[in-house]
């Protein structure tokens, strides 16, 4: 029995098991296409005495069918029944389903068109011969024709082993079907995705495998990268690779966290990563400009380091990165200009080795995605699924708590520094001047040590910098030592039983401190 969506390979497949004395029953689409490559191919409805009906609604829908499919060969009961009603055995089902996915990913596709792709008879064969695999061979894509085929001709037969592995695929196929067409009727029906108090019973998660990678974070782990069934485009499951070796797995997990940060700046904007931390970061009034000011943030780090940019790559911003001296993993962007392309793949060490990802809407010139909602940590035996940290903070809610209110240059790199900081491990602290990136202090157990390390990595830059923290500061020590480095500005929770200590450490040393009543923590 072929009934088949998806033609690929199948003529050849078909023409192999005619060859090998398989008859051949078919409906619709699918015979006509298997009579025009001059096979024969016998009409369901002429064997079953039952025209198709309700526009192709039913064709398969019929105990001569159902019944030579779902018949125990071992059961002498169901083999009488057989001859009883003139049924005849079928050892092998060859179907994949209406193409739903595919139908509702089109632009403006209506509800109609959606229902008239589910698929009823194709699922209903499918099942049957999966149930039955004891006795029942069943091939529901393209890639099992050759395995299915060899063993025909091999032996007259499959094996059981073989029919068990293909009825699991089978049962995945129908599942991941039905799965799409649920979430179908859950979108259409106008169910918002759960609040952070009503999140579902049951969760599924639909993923596919879009590669293998060549290892995980260490070479003596596995890793595949896996795909939402439409994840849209400029992101980067979706992005072109342009240049360079393979990914690996700790380069996407960079790349991924560089986009989540240019996505949130409006100037043209360079962010380098490092160990999924940023370590520098600008926004200027070209690429160019915002390129240098990010890698010279913390030049040390940014050796062997992923950036992210938030504009096509230009050939000024191109003459920037393979400026001597500079080792670069991996860049995303929403596109590379010829000029840029030429300068960073005709270098023998950028050639071979530099990935250069282009997102999927290249021929926008700015970066604007809507980012996920939902954030998914596993846990051993278990998932946490959470609202993801990317709405921007209301600035109504801000509030200034110390005598000396931030002048306008410094309440701009106040702003800049509490983008940066919810993209750094906590505990995170963050100094920023100029809308540039000047020390990240990430994933200390005290935030003390955090201070520390951003102060120490800033240097005299620090002096007039803003400074960014994801949580309140439980005491004022970490005050003093930034005013000591010349900080002058500070922006952070509050909600410490120490604010007035901390606030009036600030009032000591004539720092403006901003409380935005809302914490970024990054595990």
């Amino acid at each position: 029995m072929i009934s088949v969506s998806d033609k690929t390979g199948l003529a050849d497949f078909a023409r192999g098991l005619s060859a090998a004395g398989v008859e051949l029953f078919s409906t619709g689409g699918t015979r006509r296409a298997l009579e025009a490559e001059g096979l024969a191919v016998r009409d369901v409805a002429e064997y079953t005495g039952f025209p198709e009906m309700l526009d192709g609604r039913v064709k398969t829908l019929h105990p001569k069918i159902h019944g030579g499919i779902l018949c125990r060969h071992d059961h002498a009961e169901d083999l009488q029944a057989l001859v009883q009603h003139g049924i005849l055995t079928f050892e092998l089902v060859v179907v994949n389903l209406y193409p739903f996915e595919q139908t509702i990913a089109r632009q403006g596709v209506s509800d109609a068109e959606a229902i008239e792709q589910i698929d009823i008879g194709g699922p209903s064969l499918v099942r049957a011969a999966a149930k039955n695999h004891a006795f029942e061979t069943v091939a529901t894509c393209p890639a099992q024709y050759a395995e299915v085929l060899a063993a025909v001709q091999n032996g007259g037969a499959t094996t059981l082993e073989l029919r068990r592995r293909l009825a699991g695929e089978a049962f995945d196929h129908t599942a991941r079907y039905d799965r799409a067409i649920a979430h179908y009727f859950a979108r259409t029906a106008g169910h918002a995705p759960p609040a952070a108090d009503d999140f579902p019973e049951a969760l599924h998660l639909e993923l596919r495998r879009k590669e293998t990678l060549r290892y995980g974070e260490n070479p003596h782990q596995r890793a595949a990268l896996y795909a939402e069934p439409a994840p849209g485009g400029g992101n980067l499951i979706s992005a072109r690779q342009r240049n360079g070796k393979e990914l690996s797995y700790n380069n996407l997990l960079d790349l991924d966290s560089g986009l989540a940060i240019v996505r949130m700046l409006t100037e043209p904007a360079a962010v380098v990563i490092k160990h999924n931390n940023p370590c520098g970061a600008a926004s200027a009034a070209s690429l160019a400009v915002a390129a240098r000011r990010a890698l010279d943030g913390d030049p040390l780090s940014a050796f062997g380091s992923v950036l992210a940019f938030n504009r096509e790559v230009d050939g000024a911003t191109a003459e920037v990165l393979i400026e001597p001296g500079r080792f670069i993993e991996a860049i995303v962007a929403p596109g590379f200009s010829p000029e840029a392309f030429e300068l960073l793949t005709t270098r023998p060490k950028w050639k071979a080795n530099v990935r250069l990802m282009e997102l999927s809407r290249p021929q926008r010139s700015e970066l604007r995605v809507e980012p996920p909602r939902w954030d998914y940590r596993r846990l051993a035996g278990g998932l946490l699924v959470q609202e993801a940290d990317v709405s921007a903070d209301p600035e109504s809610e801000w509030k200034v708590v110390t005598r000396r209110a931030p002048t306008d240059a410094e309440l701009a790199d106040l702003r800049f520094a509490w983008t940066m900081v919810r993209h750094v491990k906590s505990n995170a602290i963050v100094l920023a001047k100029d809308q540039m990136l000047l020390g990240v202090g990430a994933g200390q157990m005290s935030r003390v040590d955090s201070v520390q390390i951003s102060l120490t990595k800033a240097g005299d830059k620090a002096a007039g910098a803003a400074l960014g923290s994801d949580a309140f500061f439980p005491f004022a020590d970490s005050i003093e030592a930034a005013a000591a480095a010349g900080v002058i500005s500070l922006i952070q929770p509050g909600g410490s039983r120490n604010d007035d200590d901390v606030i009036a450490a600030c009032d000591r040393h004539n720092l403006a401190m901003i409380f935005t009543g809302r914490r970024h923590f990054k595990h």
